[in-house]
């Protein structure tokens, strides 16, 4: 893709994401877009602990999963095929937590990525992969 076509593709994106109203009704914000790259943030808030007084594995989820589809977009239409995740240590509410998202595999039908759900002294919250199929 050119840099113009790039340009408008992740503006398009950045677009989408002000009408994805689950996202941002958590408070997910986007800090930066680019070619097989997002980072989105949220903070925690007391709402969204589980019954153990921790960020729920959804609140997690979700923002990865946002920097997920965010990322795999940025190279045109792509939808969810398969993602796993792994939780590595516990969030409390007030907590600001970042998602990494970073293109792994690109092919012409299927894109592969890596998401990194971290605080933001850089521990490890989670680790998220995901598979598309490139409409």
């Amino acid at each position: 893709m050119e840099d113009s076509c790039v340009e408008q593709t992740i503006n398009e994106i950045k677009e989408k994401f002000e009408q994805d109203n689950f996202p941002r009704k958590l408070g997910v914000s986007i800090v930066n877009v680019g070619p097989g790259y997002a980072k989105v943030q949220m903070t925690v808030s007391e709402d969204m602990q589980n019954f153990h007084g921790m960020a729920h594995g959804g609140v997690i989820f979700t923002l990865a999963d946002t920097a997920f589809g965010l990322a795999a977009n940025t190279r045109g239409k792509a939808v969810g095929l398969q993602v796993s995740i792994n939780y590595i240590r516990p969030v409390k509410s007030g907590t600001v937590i970042f998602a990494v998202g970073e293109e792994e595999e690109l092919t012409k039908s299927t894109g592969i990525y890596n998401i990194t759900v971290e605080t933001e002294d850089g521990k490890k919250v989670a680790l998220f992969r995901g598979v598309v199929f490139r409409v």
